[in-house]
């Protein structure tokens, strides 16, 4: 039997490295996962309202896990091309309604803050 062996690649998310172990062929695909968080956390870390970068990585992997479950959700909705037509298949992205400028998204970010905040106490650890 013949056992495949996972490579070690060093990635860059937030200016600190990291050593993930990758299945072999899969690299493209981690690289674009890390690229992915890495975009995500800078996001929020460029918005300039939170500086713990546990809090960071809590609030990107939030929004990431909305737009896949938004994304999951428009592709379990099968539309009837017979009543449907082009312009009211296009719906608006998940990650733009995430975007800062969007009053209503900032609203939610900063009650996911205020929340964390309240979750994780005064020592501001997760454990």
């Amino acid at each position: 039997m013949n056992k495949q062996v996972a490579k070690q690649i060093e990635v860059q998310i937030m200016g600190q490295s990291y050593l993930l172990s990758c299945p072999p062929g899969g690299e493209s695909s981690l690289l674009d996962a890390v690229e992915r968080v890495d975009t995500a956390m800078c996001r929020i870390r460029d918005a300039g309202k939170v500086k713990a970068r546990d809090r960071i990585a809590v609030l990107a992997s939030l929004n990431l896990a909305f737009e896949l479950s938004q994304k999951e959700a428009q592709s379990l909705v099968v539309p009837s091309f017979a009543t449907s037509e082009p312009s009211t298949l296009a719906e608006p992205s998940a990650t733009a309604a995430l975007e800062a400028d969007d009053p209503q998204a900032q609203a939610r970010v900063d009650d996911l803050v205020r929340r964390l905040d309240q979750a994780l106490g005064s020592d501001g650890q997760l454990i």
